[in-house]
This record gives structure tokens, C-alpha cells and sequence, in this order.
């Protein structure tokens, strides 16, 4: 059995993030962002949201930074785990042109596995002030009009990353997108 240790960032929805994974058969449990890399037994992560506007010296990203660097399986970022991970890949972030709560329709640009029999376009929850600006080292998989980086493939470690919230019910293909993060998770 896969497990994958949802890390907390804080976030509103982080619950939500490990019940998914529970609901499709993952072993799976809450860690706070503080536990340290040595006692992480776990095949993958999940970096949650949250509320804190991520500047990588900031003690409130725990050791989530360490995660990036020293954890060798694959780690998927969402919204505040999204920005940390991009931060870490020497991208940029900034506030949002237009904050976005509520629903918003991405464009996969790029299949990926991350994205693997999910529609061209489909309905996301998004709850974010920030967002990635400019990203690095990475592939540009998905974007809406007011967010041209909504989901990212780094390059050298099977890491991504969305601003979404696959988690939350009114996103369509949430449940997809992590049953294919467990896909990755098995290679």
C-alpha cells in the first residue's frame, strides 16, 4: 500500500487532502511542517495550503524546504505548497492580479501523468491571494486567464504542483488528479 504524508501548512482544507487519499486506498496521515525529514516514513508527500504568504525564511514553512531537498520520492504541492515549491526552484512569486475564490476553468497545456485522462479544460476551486509569477527548472502543465501558472512538472525530481485545490468537492477531476499522483507515486 502507497503512503503518502499530507504536510501542514496550515490550510483550511489540509483535512480534505488526507481523506482523498484515505478514500482511494492510501495509507495516509497529517504530519505538521515542523516534523522533522528523519522521521518521515512515507513513499510521497503532499505540501497543503494555507494561509501564510510564503517567503522561503519564513519559521511558518517548517521544514518543508528540507522536504524538497532531501525527501526521494514524489511530492505534490497545492496552492501554498504550490508557491513554496516553486520558490525552492528559484521561480517567483507575487500577489494576484485578481485574488481568486471561488471556481475558475484551467487549460492542461500539457498531459503529463499528473493530467492523464482529465478533459483539455475543467472546473477548479481556487482560494488564493498570491501566485507563482515565473517558474524555473519546471514544465508548464495547466493555466486559466487570471493565473498562466496553475500547474507545474519540475524537471529533475518527479515533483509538481498546483494552485488549485484537487481536494475540495467543487473541483472537477480532483479525485483523478491524486488517484494519478498515486499512479506516479508507484513507478
Amino acid at each position: 500500500m502507497i503512503r503518502v504524508l499530507v504536510v501542514d501548512n496550515g490550510g483550511q482544507w489540509t483535512h480534505r487532502e488526507w481523506r482523498m487519499l484515505r478514500e482511494i486506498g492510501c495509507d495516509t496521515k497529517i504530519i505538521p511542517n515542523t516534523t522533522s525529514i528523519d522521521e518521515i516514513d512515507a513513499n510521497a508527500l503532499v505540501l497543503s495550503g494555507g494561509a501564510l504568504s510564503v517567503d522561503l525564511a519564513s519559521e511558518k514553512l517548517g521544514n518543508c524546504i528540507s522536504y524538497i531537498k532531501k525527501f526521494s520520492g514524489p511530492i505534490l504541492g497545492i496552492c501554498a505548497g504550490h508557491q513554496i515549491m516553486a520558490m525552492f526552484y528559484e521561480g517567483k512569486i507575487g500577489p494576484s492580479l485578481i485574488s481568486e475564490y471561488g471556481l475558475t476553468k484551467v487549460k492542461v497545456i500539457e498531459e503529463d501523468d499528473l493530467f492523464i485522462g482529465i478533459p483539455r479544460e475543467f472546473l477548479v476551486w481556487e482560494s488564493h491571494n498570491d501566485e507563482v509569477k515565473a517558474a524555473n527548472n519546471c514544465a508548464l502543465l495547466a493555466e486559466s486567464e487570471t493565473c498562466k501558472i496553475q500547474a507545474i512538472k519540475y524537471n529533475n525530481k518527479p515533483h509538481y504542483s498546483l494552485q488549485f485545490h484537487p481536494e475540495v468537492n467543487n473541483t472537477e477531476h480532483g479525485e483523478e488528479i491524486f488517484r494519478n499522483f498515486v499512479s506516479i507515486c508507484k513507478k
